[in-house]
């Protein structure tokens, strides 16, 4: 397998910027998501590592291999793409067998290799039928066989499940997943759904605006995301984020709700702010913990049944009725227009700064 390297790779169309310079390593053997909205650059980042998009400026190495000129045949790289590119006239077998006869590969090594990758991916039935007999999950099956049966160094896929059904989308997560880990393959994936890039990826990049916007673990993005872009895109929903005053130990928020700011974050904020001023509170969903005797109130707006928990959906009283997010015990029954209370885990908070929306650090 390969490190892949990115040392100050920028990509400009005229005077427009597809995607700021940028630094990224990429481990040998590492499943790396690369994470963001449609135009923040993620794609074009794919292709000027497989050599289809030709970099602005900055290298690209494999191995150490300065690649950044280097033709996409000399790359040893597979691309898998979101639509799945089979020849619809050639059967599955073909299809798979066909980088390796292109290559001069004798008859006896193309059988060997098919029959191995078949076997990895349970295609073994569909080797004699044609693309258009099958269905999406399947025709994506060959698509990955026929990257995989070259025994390429890195994989990059783009969106590789975007044309299949939320079921399909699941099973092939949980497919891809496996065959990195059992080829222990560096894989590059790129997507715009943030559920697919926690539940795959080992490291995550978030993208915005052609610029790198985090490098984390999907804990470290969905925890402590780095600024508000990415509190708001990770997560489903994404971070509650509320506006108030700080002043000395209590922040006031729209309305009537003063939040009690946990001994930690008072440290923070009072080495960033002084004695008082503007902040933004950040917390999951799950952060909220509701009861009674919580210091902050909200009105239920509406609900939704996840099958093991309650979304609630809930606007804070006073001005502007902010709509947060809470998670509740299923069993327990809201009415729409009921008031609610709830108090924040002191651990799950987080804090940014209003003017920059760069995260604040805790202080323990």
């Amino acid at each position: 397998m390969a490190t892949i390297q990115l040392q100050q790779v920028e990509k400009k169309f005229g005077n427009v910027h597809a995607v700021q310079p940028m630094d990224l390593t990429i481990q040998d053997g590492e499943f790396v998501v690369l994470l963001g909205p449609s135009g923040c650059g993620k794609t074009t980042t794919l292709r000027m590592i497989s050599g289809l998009e030709a970099v602005s400026s900055g290298q690209i190495l494999l191995n150490g291999r300065d690649v950044t000129w280097a033709h996409p045949s000399d790359r040893d790289i597979a691309f898998v793409f979101q639509f799945f590119a089979l020849y619809p006239h050639l059967s599955v077998w073909q299809n798979i067998a066909f980088p390796l006869q292109a290559q001069g590969e004798s008859g006896a090594n193309v059988e060997k290799r098919v029959a191995e990758v078949a076997a990895l991916l349970r295609i073994e039935h569909l080797l004699r039928l044609r693309p258009g007999a099958l269905s999406g999950g399947d025709q994506q099956r060959i698509a990955l066989a026929r990257a995989l049966v070259r025994h390429p160094a890195a994989f990059l896929m783009d969106e590789p499940l975007g044309a299949l059904d939320a079921e399909l989308r699941e099973t092939m997560r949980a497919e891809i997943k496996r065959l990195h880990i059992d080829q222990h393959a560096t894989t590059v994936y790129v997507t715009h759904d943030q559920i697919e890039a926690m539940a795959m990826g080992d490291r995550i990049v978030v993208m915005s605006n052609a610029v790198v916007q985090q490098v984390g673990t999907p804990a470290e993005v969905y925890h402590k995301p780095n600024n508000l872009f990415v509190a708001r895109f990770i997560g489903s929903p994404g971070m509650n984020l509320l506006s108030g005053h700080y002043t000395d130990g209590i922040v006031q928020l729209l309305g009537s709700g003063r939040y009690p700011v946990p001994e930690s974050w008072d440290r923070a904020l009072k080495a960033r702010l002084g004695q008082h001023g503007t902040v933004i509170v950040g917390f999951r969903p799950e952060a909220a913990r509701i009861g009674a005797s919580g210091a902050l109130a909200a009105t239920v707006y509406a609900t939704d049944m996840h099958g093991g928990y309650t979304m609630l959906h809930l606007s804070m009283e006073g001005e502007g009725g902010e709509i947060i997010h809470a998670r509740a015990n299923r069993r327990e029954h809201f009415k729409i227009g009921e008031t609610v209370r709830f108090d924040l885990h002191p651990d799950m908070v987080r804090f940014f700064d209003a003017e920059t929306e760069v995260a604040l650090e805790e202080v323990r």
